[in-house]
């Protein structure tokens, strides 16, 4: 299996679909997924009580957003933690350099992080000859692959046993076979030695608790608490959106995205980190750094059409319930995020530039994202909105804006539309069979490639109408005189009766 090739969503979503293993591959996987989270939600009970709390705590946090940042950070720095603030992806890289040098680190060996897939650290430390790792045994995978993420949580979705036990057995110097438990062994032990040399531990974050400072990580391997106790130092990458007021809204957020994500009650490992190791510690690093990542965040406040796009808490349901994701994978899309959210999130981040407009169509507007959401984005809104934003800026093909001004004067006028619709009568004639047209012909062809589209009857709704209407009237003039009849009788039955019938 190989990467979807082509400059833009369309050509890669074509050939996606040209790849079996891909598409069964990703089906399956969110398929389980989705069924999970299903299943998790129905035995919570109260569902869409705890979806309105989580909504509501995270809109809270994103309008309060200069409050909880400057108090989040006054917290950390009386626990020991240096804050460091990144503008945009290259000043995160940047500073996490800087940290590295001034450390003399040769390895870095790190916990999944989105955020460091966006700001593209691993690059940035191998140009210094600085080796990272990843520990999470999907992104390690992808790391042999040299791919990007192509699933918020699941990385490597898109991959198989077969293809995995390929890239182990590279890196192993042996073949090893495609065995879940012998291939997650040999990473294992691969990745041991890796934790115990590195001189550096990289974390994402899935939440800053503003009230003491404190980062929270949800895990399902252990591999980053690994990350964040062995290694000396640590540098944690965080959203700038990422935050929650205190540790009570945190049992809201572990009851939702744990459910939302893998269909798990709990994840398996929570770690809250406040500040670096003390005293008394038995483990931890003895330096601690959070890089605060803007990188277009800050664009969306105060924006009434996108805001609530800071909501998202990156559990990766909108993915496994795109019915458009579920067929083309995470590859198709630009940029680092897949999906809906991905959709949304990469226009956004890169300040809504030509260059990322098209993946705002890989959407069938169906709404799935928003009922799976489990903080309640709005995200098929917000591709209208885009796509608006898109039309407004003058990025539409010159095609696409002559049909939609023969659509706007054809819908102005009855006269034309009767016209059109008999011409189409005719005109059909030569494509239909069965009662379908098939046939891949000009702007047709982008349907009917994969559907077929009903033919046009003989007879228009409106030519039927005065028939109908007709008909319709025969059949209920009887009815009325019955109907007249039985309330008078009704009338006179309460009159005799006090009022009761």
């Amino acid at each position: 299996m190989s990467k979807p090739q082509g400059s833009n969503v369309k050509e890669r979503a074509k050939s996606a679909l040209k790849d079996e293993f891909l598409i069964d591959a990703v089906k399956f996987t969110t398929e389980k997924l989705k069924n999970g989270k299903k299943a998790a939600t129905e035995e919570h009970g109260n569902w869409e009580e705890w979806r309105e709390r989580g909504r509501l705590i995270r809109a809270h946090t994103i309008s309060h957003l200069d409050y909880y940042l400057s108090k989040f950070i006054e917290n950390a720095r009386a626990q020991g933690v240096h804050v460091h603030f990144a503008p945009e992806a290259k000043d995160a890289a940047r500073i996490a350099i800087e940290i590295a040098k001034h450390r003399g680190a040769k390895s870095v060996v790190k916990s999944k992080s989105m955020v460091s897939e966006e700001v593209h650290i691993n690059e940035a430390f191998e140009e210094l000859g600085i080796e990272s790792i990843e520990s999470d045994l999907g992104e390690y995978i992808i790391q042999l692959a040299n791919e990007p993420p192509s699933h918020i949580i699941i990385p490597a979705i898109h991959k198989n046993r077969y293809q995995i036990a390929d890239l182990l057995s590279k890196e192993a110097g042996e073949t090893l076979p495609p065995e879940t438990k012998i291939l997650a062994g040999f990473a294992r032990r691969k990745l041991r030695d890796k934790f115990l040399e590195a001189d550096i531990g990289l974390t994402g974050c899935n939440f800053g608790i503003a009230e003491t400072g404190s980062v929270v990580i949800f895990e399902n391997e252990g591999n980053a608490r690994m990350v964040s106790t062995v290694p000396k130092t640590q540098i944690t990458l965080m959203g700038m959106e990422r935050l929650i007021p205190s540790w009570d809204d945190l049992e809201v957020m572990a009851t939702l995205l744990p459910r939302s994500a893998t269909g798990q009650k709990l994840t398996v490992y929570m770690s809250g980190i406040t500040g670096p190791r003390r005293e008394h510690d038995g483990d931890g690093p003895e330096e601690m750094h959070i890089i605060i990542v803007d990188n277009g965040r800050s664009l969306q406040l105060g924006d009434p059409e996108f805001q609530e796009l800071l909501n998202c808490i990156r559990c990766g349901a909108c993915l496994n319930a795109c019915p458009v994701y579920r067929h083309i994978g995470g590859h198709s899309y630009p940029g680092t995020y897949s999906g809906p959210i991905g959709a949304v999130l990469t226009p956004a981040l890169n300040k809504n530039t030509q260059e990322w407009h098209d993946v705002a169509n890989a959407s069938s507007l169906c709404g799935a994202c928003y009922e799976a959401c489990p903080v309640k984005i709005p995200l098929h809104d917000m591709l209208v909105y885009l796509r608006n934003r898109k039309v407004e800026r003058g990025y539409t093909a010159s095609g696409e804006k002559m049909a939609m001004k023969g659509f706007k004067m054809l819908m102005g006028s009855h006269k034309l539309f009767r016209k059109a619709v008999k011409a189409g009568q005719i005109g059909q004639k030569l494509l239909v069979r069965d009662g379908y047209i098939r046939s891949q012909i000009g702007p047709l062809k982008g349907w009917t490639a994969y559907r077929h589209i009903p033919a046009l009857p003989k007879r228009s709704f409106r030519e039927q109408w005065p028939g109908l209407s007709a008909e319709i009237e025969k059949s209920i003039q009887p009815m009325s005189g019955e109907m007249e009849l039985r309330m008078e009788e009704i009338v006179q039955a309460r009159r005799k009766g006090g009022g009761h019938a």
